[in-house]
């Protein structure tokens, strides 16, 4: 059995390099004390944002360079803690900047709503006297976008005090969820034992035992059949707390409302939706491949996430990663890869687990910070794409923090995963290119369908079930166990097609879905993915022309653009179907790439 290394058994250049951003801790506890003696600056500024241009300029750029340092203190806060998180001294270090972040908010809480006590017109003779204030523009005009929902001041307090109690049901799902539910262990065909829980589901679910597959999502489907009628209950109270806030301010729906908090036209969803369902015989293609593969008379959902292609040996070390990453981003330019080569040298990089680090993986920074990126590396492929993933991420806000101020320098949830998924569909070319053993690129042709259909297919179909639900109900249709279902058990037939049997228990998989509590989130998915794959398609088709499109117009746009027009100017409509259709057409071309490949064999 390995054992995990503590921290400082670590090689300092396998370690992100945080002196960047302070040199030492004392030095952010000297920033802490400025940060920390600024609050009060936010007072000065109260009721007087209408009073002149300069006011109004000089507000802005306080809580925008307070903004910023606060920033930088959190980032170096929470890196130092998720690299040990048994270390005391770091976890009470971000406590503080959190609390801190929370005093920072509630001091400058009234500005967003004084703003928009400003008239229209008013706001843009303050702008256009103000050499300023012009660069603030395109946010201080898109704020007022909301102006139209927005309620009178003592109704907004009784909106915000009315927050905590509206969110009950979400608290009681997650406290349940991830706290009350207890699992029954799961036995294998060897008889033994395996424990269930959140986080060791989905490995469990990879199994090659398929005894072990069906005790395990019989154990999972058990536990939350248990509470259908509790779980319905604290659903259909998150749809009614979204149908009240859009109702209340006045909005068409609660769909309505929360793509328009991201600035998303409603056609983006249904498009979708319907060019998803359109090509729906796809994904019942793959199913009945994987029911052949798996030589099964009878094909269960617990049987579709074993993998095709086993027992390959795909070793990739760190090292060797690096290496593919340069090779799989050489379509992207000289200029993007010494992003990528600058992040591999020069510290922005945590990479081999030791005791009590954060899991998973992610891409983190501020605007006065390089990105910073956190892997538990495993030399396997899944982490060579989520390396290149994170790369994706991190390339895309060093971009638009070296070309937009800090105010436009955030990019919208909407656009957030097109850079990340583009470079794994980069990478995926090359080593599809480079590749010799036929195993190897089944196995990554697995890969690739098999993240099509988790993202693409599964995703639209939870977001299909959340406009469904939320439109029943706002039609006057209870939301009962036996109607979420009978509606979920439909559509999972629907998308997964006959070669799938759809039983009692997946007819219950809404009941331990978080993203059903999240308002509208999970179509981002889709659309990102879709994006990328039709980004990715040009660049290497089309080659420089639309990498500089597509970092100029995208990547280096933050937000100083709504995000469809910034994914347009790149040189996708997500506003058409088109993009959706062309990511459906590669998942086609992988799928008979890996038919014509697996029957060669």
């Amino acid at each position: 059995m390995t054992t995990l290394k503590e921290r400082h058994e670590i090689n300092p250049k396998d370690q992100w390099d945080l002196t960047t951003i302070f040199e030492s801790d004392d030095q952010f506890w000297d920033q802490f004390e400025v940060v920390k003696s600024n609050i009060n600056k936010a007072e000065q500024f109260k009721t007087k944002l209408n009073s002149s241009s300069e006011t109004l300029y000089e507000a802005i750029t306080t809580l925008e360079n307070d903004s910023q340092q606060l920033s930088k203190l959190y980032v170096y806060a929470h890196l130092l803690h998720d690299q040990d998180t048994s270390n005391s001294t770091y976890s009470a270090m971000e406590n503080k900047v959190q609390s801190l972040a929370v005093q920072f908010s509630a001091a400058w809480s009234y500005f967003t709503a004084e703003l928009l006590s400003i008239d229209e017109s008013r706001m843009k003779e303050m702008i256009e006297s103000h050499e300023g204030l012009k660069s603030f523009e395109f946010n201080l005009i898109n704020i007022l976008k909301d102006k139209p929902y927005t309620l009178s001041t003592n109704e907004e307090k009784i909106l915000a005090l009315a927050s905590e109690p509206l969110s009950t049901a979400e608290e009681t799902f997650s406290m349940f969820s991830n706290a009350d539910i207890q699992f029954d262990d799961a036995i294998d065909q060897a008889g033994e034992r395996h424990i269930v829980t959140q986080g060791s589901y989905s490995k469990l679910m990879e199994s090659s035992d398929r005894v072990l597959r069906k005790n395990t999502y019989n154990s999972m489907y058990k536990a939350y059949g248990q509470y259908n009628h509790t779980l319905q209950s604290t659903l259909s109270g998150v749809v009614d707390k979204h149908i009240f806030s859009a109702r209340v301010r006045g909005y068409d729906s609660s769909r309505h409302q929360a793509l328009h908090q991201n600035r998303i036209d409603e056609v983006v969803y249904d498009q979708l939706i319907d060019a998803v369902n359109e090509h729906l015989p796809l994904l019942h293609r793959y199913t009945a491949l994987r029911k052949e593969l798996l030589q099964l008379d009878e094909m269960h959902m617990y049987d579709m996430y074993t993998p095709l292609v086993k027992d390959i040996d795909f070793k990739v070390t760190y090292e060797e990663a690096k290496e593919w990453l340069i090779k799989g981003l050489k379509p992207m330019g000289e200029d993007y890869l010494d992003i990528i080569k600058e992040g591999l040298s020069n510290g922005w990089v945590d990479v081999y687990e030791n005791k009590g680090k954060r899991s998973g993986a992610y891409s983190s920074g501020s605007y006065l910070t390089n990105p910073f990126i956190l892997m538990n590396w495993q030399d396997n492929v899944n982490n060579l794409f989520t390396l290149a993933h994170e790369f994706g991420h991190s390339a895309h806000s060093y971009l638009s923090r070296k070309h937009q101020p800090s105010h436009m320098s955030d990019y919208s949830i909407f656009v957030a995963e097109v850079a990340s998924t583009c470079n794994e569909a980069l990478l995926a070319h090359t080593m599809h290119q480079e590749l010799t053993d036929p195993m190897k690129k089944l196995y990554l042709l697995n890969h690739e369908l098999e993240g099509f259909k988790g993202t693409v297919f599964r995703q639209t179909m939870f977001a299909e079930f959340e406009h469904l639900i939320h439109q029943m109900k706002e039609e006057g249709t209870p939301l009962t166990a036996d109607a979420l279902n009978e509606l979920y058990g439909n559509l999972n037939k629907k998308y997964y097609g006959d070669a799938v049997v759809t039983d009692e228990n997946i007819s219950k998989e809404w009941s331990r879905i978080p993203h059903f509590y999240y308002n509208f989130y999970v179509y981002q998915y889709a659309t990102g993915y879709s994006a990328a794959i039709a980004l990715s398609e040009q660049i290497l088709s089309e080659g420089q022309p639309v990498v500089d499109r597509y970092v100029k117009e995208m990547l280096s746009a933050g937000s100083s653009e709504e995000p469809l027009t910034v994914l347009k100017n790149a040189g996708v409509d997500m506003t058409s179907k088109e993009p959706i259709v062309k990511a459906c057409k590669v998942f086609e071309q992988k799928l008979d790439e890996f038919e014509k490949l697996i029957k060669s064999l």
